[in-house]
């Protein structure tokens, strides 16, 4: 529906403006421009943010290793992977531990009671993924996304006093702040429904998010600085202190809209609220549950990302075994190893939300197109060179050359099925976030039970089943979103508005 100054919005509702359309179609007015703009420094916030959550996220994983004193336990007589491949070249042991300063306490925990804690924060972090996500469509998403963030931030620092208390009270802390930050990714998408113009949604996006791979890329080999330096008690103070300088940055600079925005100027707010239409206001209390339910648009997203979660579960939680037990690789090279990926899959997913906003704006493909291909291109590659890990054998340079491809390439996927809810459902994005996060965290828990039972024997043939197995699912989570995937808004996401106009429209026509 074109607007008075020359701005249109994408109505995909009407048979006269489908997902192919362009999205602005008068481009005389010059769109203002993204750098240093309001919307391109709430990117950046949000940047910064989730590179805080994921440091918050996954320090524990590493500083684990200092905190326990049997983190190394010796392996069985039967255990012949360990002699499997040889050592590599300059490594003289696999065993190496970190060293704490003097005074800094360390646990008796067994493994058992270790693999509980490293898992406890995904107990709440499914609790509140779907809540979050409904409360930030309906009021906003800045409040809970920085409160998710604070609230996490300040558990962190209670880290050290919960270890001292005993294993059940981490439990429960690491639940609790699963709990805050489970708001977080709802909520970023709750706000981009209202800030981001529909032809630089993916890169917008992109950048927001890939601060989570950004984060891990500093976390995983800072935290274990931190530890054999300051010992690790200080990591939770360093990031839980992080986590609150940011919340107060957040909440002096950031809006729910741009229509409230304090420092964006008339251009700006003119041509995002222009640009997004109704779509860019809250959705109440009622949601269109059963019309969610009964859409195939939303599995074809979900069932993609549950796919797509179990070769990233598996690796995150299994590729440090596979460096020891196989590679042999210590745990400082380990940790370095399992970091690189996550810089690799930060570089392209910046690229892949540049690159699916070109091939709209330009109209190359619509957007339904766009969002398979970047979906195809971010599970098959990814599932080859997992194959082909599979069949590295004990190469140790060929088998971290295909894991870090394998990442890597998988993030093109991030600007296409990940960002999929806006494009079927602006509106209602943040609790359709919420809902397709909450399946596909659940292959975090079912993944790493399923790598158990295959490679319980410990040999190289056990791991190739688990690499055949996450591209095999991978490959069929592509397929599903290329026959099922939309990019179009769904009827039952429409407007008042939008629903008036197309009937308008309509009526029209059949005059005609």
């Amino acid at each position: 529906m074109p607007q008075p100054n020359g701005y249109s919005i994408n109505a995909a509702l009407s048979d006269e403006n489908k997902d192919s359309e362009p999205l602005i179609e008068n481009e005389e007015k010059a769109v203002p421009p993204l750098c240093c703009s309001a919307r391109y420094n709430l990117a950046i916030l949000m940047f910064l943010g989730f590179s805080v959550v994921y440091g918050l996220r996954v320090n524990l994983s590493v500083a684990m290793v200092a905190m326990t004193n049997n983190t190394s336990p010796a392996p069985s007589e039967n255990r012949s992977v360990v002699h499997a491949c040889p050592r590599p070249s300059g490594s003289e042991n696999t065993s190496d531990t970190f060293q704490n300063p003097e005074g800094i306490p360390q646990y008796s925990w067994d493994s058992e009671t270790q693999g509980w804690l490293l898992g406890a924060f995904f107990f709440g972090y499914l609790c509140t993924q779907i809540p979050g996500g409904y409360l930030a469509g309906h009021y906003g998403g800045s409040v809970f996304l920085g409160l998710g963030v604070l609230g996490t931030a300040a558990l962190t620092l209670l880290t050290p006093l919960a270890a001292g208390m005993g294993s059940y009270w981490l439990f429960a802390l690491r639940a609790l702040e699963g709990f805050g930050e489970g708001v977080t990714f709802p909520a970023m998408m709750a706000m981009w429904a209202r800030w981001a113009p529909p032809l630089e949604r993916s890169r917008l996006i992109a950048v927001s998010g890939s601060g989570a791979s950004f984060g891990t890329f500093v976390a995983l080999p800072l935290t274990g600085y931190i530890c054999q330096t300051l010992g690790w008690p200080a990591v939770f103070y360093i990031c839980g202190g992080s986590g609150c300088l940011w919340a107060v940055l957040w909440f002096m600079f950031v809006s729910d809209d741009p229509r409230t925005h304090r420092r964006i100027n008339e251009e700006e707010r003119d041509y995002i609220v222009k640009s997004i239409g109704p779509q860019g206001t809250g959705h109440g209390w009622s949601v269109p549950l059963l019309p969610m339910l009964l859409s195939v648009p939303l599995w074809a997203i979900i069932i993609t990302q549950m796919c797509s979660n179990w070769a990233f579960y598996t690796l995150l939680t299994s590729l440090p075994t596979y460096m020891n037990d196989v590679l042999h690789y210590d745990l400082q090279s380990n940790g370095f190893l399992s970091a690189v990926p996550s810089i690799g899959g930060w570089a392209v997913s910046l690229l892949s939300g540049v690159v699916a906003d070109s091939l709209i704006e330009r109209k190359v493909f619509s957007i339904t197109v766009v969002r398979k291909i970047l979906t195809l291109i971010g599970l098959w590659l990814p599932a080859a060179f997992l194959v082909a890990v599979g069949y590295s054998g004990c190469n140790h340079i060929l088998a971290v050359t295909f894991l870090t491809l394998s990442t890597t390439v998988g993030a093109v996927s991030n600007s296409g099925v990940f960002i999929n809810q806006i494009d079927i459902a602006p509106r209602y994005a943040g609790i359709l976030l919420g809902i397709t996060n909450t399946f596909g965290t659940i292959p975090g828990v079912i993944a790493p039970i399923a790598t158990g039972y295959f490679t319980e024997d410990h040999t190289l043939a056990g791991w190739r089943k688990v690499f055949w197995v996450s591209a095999g699912i991978n490959v069929g989570g592509a397929l599903v979103f290329t026959i099922f995937g939309s990019g179009e808004i769904q009827p039952w996401a429409a407007t008042e508005e939008e629903r008036a106009e197309t009937a308008k429209k309509s009526s029209r026509s059949i005059a005609e």
